[in-house]
């Protein structure tokens, strides 16, 4: 079942987005791991939404968690994305969204480095990139 936000409907969704990347945000799927574009890409920039183009994380806060998705400490904003609990596939874990489009971008753990703690581990298919200027 999709999530929806008001002004976009599925069929919109679903000609704005590969069907790769409207099964990640639009139906909370997750891409196998070590496969994504962005996930040893080290270049300067910001990580956008895929689906909305909304900032979501610099590359600043990028770093190699091995886990085999692109990770980050924390999002450039606290407003950037929202937090809800997941309790599928039998496990109890954090989903992170994009707060503007509600998207799907993937998982938050506390296992992650200084000076946060946190983990964000995001599907590369829910992210575009930026390059700094």
């Amino acid at each position: 079942m999709s999530q929806h936000k008001p002004g976009k409907t599925d069929e919109q969704w679903r000609e704005s987005l590969s069907p790769e990347q409207y099964a990640v945000c639009r139906c909370s799927a997750t891409e196998p791991p070590f496969s994504g574009k962005w996930y040893r890409h080290k270049e300067p920039g910001t990580y956008i939404c895929a689906a909305c183009r909304a900032q979501l994380f610099a590359s600043e806060a990028k770093y190699d968690s091995g886990s085999g998705w692109p990770s980050f400490f924390q999002p450039m904003t606290r407003a950037a994305v929202s937090l809800l609990q997941d309790e599928s596939h039998g496990m109890h874990r954090t989903e992170v969204r994009c707060a503007q489009c509600e998207s799907h971008l993937g998982h938050v753990f506390p296992d992650g480095p200084k000076p946060t703690g946190m983990r964000y581990c995001i599907n590369s298919l829910a992210l575009d990139f930026v390059p700094a200027k």
